[in-house]
């Protein structure tokens, strides 16, 4: 009797490393954490597993001229972070922010978001972590999380190897839009405290406190008053319903979102022509771990300032007078801000936006 292939032991998808049963639990045990992120526009639109996540797009009539604002972001090598520590419920966390905090940017509520996960190996528990961490991610920015995919790339990347990936969508009224043409000379910078290092400028990060410092995740660092790992996967901050908070108690005329680049490149890409963001390092202090890079990596400052946050992770440029509300409101939801700097008429040498002074100590 002659053999099928397959009973012959030809090849299949499993021999090839990709384990569909494996997805399939993982998508099990996912759906109590995205069920959790649904707004009143996606219940009762299908479940998690169809071929598109859906969005009831009436609830934008009551906008005069809606404007839909997209984004899509990773969290680059911080993934690395959480591998080694095997911990996978906070690196989601991070992806939630730095997509809907770009959306949130010009002024826009964040409405919903999908996820792509590729792992060299479907772990379930382990994929239903990454998207716990991205559930409760997408509650703290107010956005449905409607769909992803999850995808295994055996010989591509090792068992325990994965990378994150998100896109989201947000709305805003066109006449309530934010941005450059709202600022004026006068404006006040106000900065938002982040929470760490976010999830930008990590292959500095590992390079300077692995490679040249020779320090390990489960070291007890007493400035950090915790474990370095700990600090290097302190999630980022979700600031999407602060600002939104902001904005509608107050006059905003735009914010900067402090990504990769740093500080004075980000805040310069909503300065106008003509105007100039003056921001005094006087007025805060950044945190221990940027102090440790620096001096464990001795990266000079103007290097730091490009790569990393330096304690600040979002800008919101208002009118003089509305500064009190602005930070009386931040204040109120818990989020620590201050006076940073101001707008003024740009000089001949001048660019967007500089730093000036030294750190408060």
């Amino acid at each position: 009797m002659s053999q099928t292939p397959s009973a012959a032991g030809g090849a299949s998808y499993a021999s090839a490393g990709v384990d569909i049963e494996a997805g399939d639990r993982a998508v099990e045990l996912m759906k109590e954490w995205v069920k959790k992120t649904q707004r009143a526009e996606v219940a009762g639109l299908g479940g998690l597993g169809g071929f598109a996540g859906l969005f009831d797009a009436s609830a934008l009539k009551r906008y005069e001229r809606p404007l839909l604002a997209s984004a899509t972001d990773g969290v680059g090598t911080k993934v690395d972070i959480a591998r080694q520590m095997g911990v996978y419920d906070t690196i989601g966390h991070d992806l939630v922010a730095m997509v809907m905090d770009d959306i949130v940017v010009c002024g826009a509520e964040p409405l919903f978001m999908t996820d792509y996960i590729c792992v060299g190996k479907v772990h379930p528990e382990r994929v239903a972590a990454i998207v716990k961490g991205i559930a409760e991610g997408c509650v703290l920015a107010g956005c449905a999380l409607v769909g992803g995919e999850t995808a295994e790339h055996p010989g591509l990347l090792g068992p325990d190897d994965f990378d994150v990936a998100g896109a989201g969508t947000g709305v805003v009224e066109h006449d309530r839009l934010l941005g450059a043409d709202r600022i004026r000379s006068g404006d006040a910078v106000i900065a938002m405290a982040s929470s760490g290092l976010h999830s930008n400028g990590y292959s500095l990060v590992r390079h300077v406190v692995f490679d040249r410092a020779g320090m390990t995740l489960d070291q007890q660092v007493e400035e950090l008053g915790r474990t370095l790992g700990e600090e290097l996967l302190e999630p980022t901050k979700i600031y999407s319903l602060d600002c939104l908070a902001l904005t509608r108690t107050t006059d905003v005329h735009a914010y900067s979102h402090i990504t990769g680049g740093g500080l004075a490149a980000n805040l310069a890409r909503v300065i106008p022509d003509g105007l100039h963001a003056t921001v005094d390092r006087s007025t805060w202090t950044p945190g221990a771990i940027f102090d440790l890079v620096g001096k464990a990596g001795q990266v000079e400052r103007l290097e730091l300032e490009k790569t990393l946050n330096m304690g600040v992770g979002m800008m919101a440029v208002v009118p003089a007078e509305s500064v009190d509300a602005a930070l009386t409101t931040l204040a109120d939801r818990g989020v620590e801000s201050w006076v940073a700097g101001e707008i003024t008429e740009r000089g001949a040498h001048t660019t967007g936006a500089e730093l000036v002074g030294d750190y408060a100590r």
